[in-house]
């Protein structure tokens, strides 16, 4: 989100509320966490990594990462979601009240597609996995907080439907094993990113309290309107920037129109096209478009180009889950 990933931010909020040692729990892509996140010495923090070398559910993550915690209450923050005011109020109530474990929720309009909490007063009483029949409106938000007796439920429970250990599971051993089990709820915002249409909110929430700061070029024929971060070593030529939004180092952006809540990422070129409230991921190029493109995701090195040759055709190479709208 305005070109840091989402993992940094969940970084930073642990940070932020005083602890320094990290665990990441890694699977397939850990070559390129590894890369990205190094030893945590760029955030102030000292990161493990724990391999898990299958998805087998998040209460299944914490069974493996006994070793690296020992008997020390934990917080657990799944890396695809993002806290706008951090964790810190949270983890100081944990400190001082002491529950074996506290969940942080949040009201949403769609319930089914989240874990649901039932509350008595702040202590929980039951949850429920994506229930067809929601009986509140209060999603677990992916943060929890736990003492040592969460290894005793792990252990105990056996793997879902689905094949996978759930976190939702493990607090419920807790709960019927008459464990103090506490909730608070989120008043700020709150994204789950495992949707593009909340990546794009989430970019948009975080894109709208940047401030200003032009460190690359800008010709005499373009304009800039609201607040605009240009990196070092981009250059807009004869170009329309709208923002808020965020272009990164060494683009070209060249006889386009960048609108409003779109992160360009490093190395980029944006030529002869427009684009608002989307997201270009590094080494993508965008060429020669007729029409607008909005609401997108690009990913690395992704080229969307149009070329004039006979017969008109489309030619696409998508990956896994993509979607594209034509006209």
């Amino acid at each position: 989100m305005a070109n840091k990933p989402i993992l940094f931010y969940g970084i930073e909020a642990i940070r932020d509320a005083g602890i320094d040692r990290i665990g990441i729990v890694v699977g397939e892509t850990h070559k390129e966490i590894r890369a990205a996140v190094g030893d945590g010495s760029r955030f102030g923090a000292k990161v493990t990594y724990i391999q898990q070398e299958e998805p087998l559910g998040l209460a299944h993550a914490v069974k493996i990462s006994q070793d690296f915690l020992g008997d020390e209450p934990f917080v657990m923050y799944l890396g695809d979601n993002l806290i706008k005011d951090g964790i810190t109020p949270f983890v100081k109530g944990f400190e001082k009240e002491q529950p074996n474990s506290q969940i942080l929720l949040a009201r949403v309009k769609n319930p089914q597609e989240f874990g649901v909490a039932i509350l008595e007063g702040s202590r929980v009483t039951r949850l429920l996995e994506k229930p067809d029949d929601p009986p509140s409106d209060l999603a677990l938000v992916g943060v929890y907080l736990f003492d040592a007796s969460v290894f005793e439920a792990v252990n105990a429970i056996r793997p879902s439907s689905r094949g996978e250990l759930e976190i939702t599971d493990a607090i419920q051993y807790l709960i019927d094993t008459k464990r103090d089990v506490r909730s608070q709820i989120i008043t700020g915002w709150w994204k789950d990113t495992g949707k593009l249409e909340d990546m794009l909110e989430a970019n948009r929430i975080v894109l709208a309290g940047l401030p200003t700061r032009i460190e690359g070029e800008v010709d005499d024929n373009s304009r800039i309107e609201g607040d605009v971060v240009i990196g070092k070593g981009t250059r807009i030529v004869g170009s329309i920037l709208r923002g808020p939004l965020i272009v990164g180092e060494d683009c070209l952006i060249e006889d386009a129109f960048v609108g409003p809540f779109t992160s360009i990422h490093n190395n980029v070129v944006v030529r002869g096209s427009e684009i608002e409230h989307s997201i270009l991921l590094e080494g993508s190029r965008v060429e020669g478009l007729q029409h607008r493109m909005e609401s997108s995701l690009l990913g690395r090195s992704v080229e969307i180009v149009r070329v004039d040759r006979r017969p008109a055709t489309y030619r696409f190479l998508v990956g896994d889950m993509g979607r594209i709208e034509v006209r």
